[in-house]
């Protein structure tokens, strides 16, 4: 009877530590997540702060007319075209990590919906005439991607901007 007794324990014991390992391995992942989380937050915000992203996107909010031609779009720009260039492909590559969600959409949204959208609809013909040009769809293929994510986005969940939204906000 004290073997039974002796074997029921360690089973029991032999539950609980597995119970508990369980639960250790779920607390450290959501840790983790959420650590990856925050380091992404602020890997955009660090790659975002620098000068010619802020002229680039100065550049594109320039624009007062929406469906420029292509060649409309680089007369406008001239010397600083690379710079818009490398505004769309920030956009661009932000839209594969959406994608493959190595970054919320949500995160991106909060951040950059308002600027990627207004990109958008701001060089949508340059692409399409490029694209049209180099015989590629693929050109700016994620830029495209993202601004409309974003846009369904805003239709659906909705987008108030935070100043309203959080109004009665307090610090903890």
């Amino acid at each position: 009877m004290e073997n039974v007794s002796i074997e029921a324990i360690f089973q029991v014991v032999e539950a609980i530590a597995v119970t508990a390992g369980i639960i250790l391995a779920v607390v450290g992942w959501r840790q983790h997540k959420e650590q990856q989380e925050r380091e992404s937050a602020l890997e955009l915000l660090h790659s975002f702060q620098t000068p010619d992203f802020a002229k680039a996107l100065l550049l594109v909010y320039g624009l007062k007319e929406v469906g420029l031609s292509k060649k409309q779009v680089e007369e406008r720009f001239g010397e600083d075209m690379h710079l818009v260039y490398a505004l769309t492909t920030t956009w661009e590559s932000l839209g594969v990590l959406v994608f493959r969600r190595e970054i919320r959409l949500e995160l991106v949204s909060e951040f950059f919906s308002g600027p990627v959208r207004i990109s958008w609809q701001k060089l949508k013909h340059y692409f399409l005439e490029e694209r049209a040009e180099q015989k590629r769809e693929t050109i700016g293929e994620w830029f495209q991607w993202l601004a409309e994510r974003l846009g369904e986005q805003e239709v659906t969940v909705g987008r108030v901007p935070a100043h309203i939204a959080y109004k009665t906000w307090k610090p903890r």
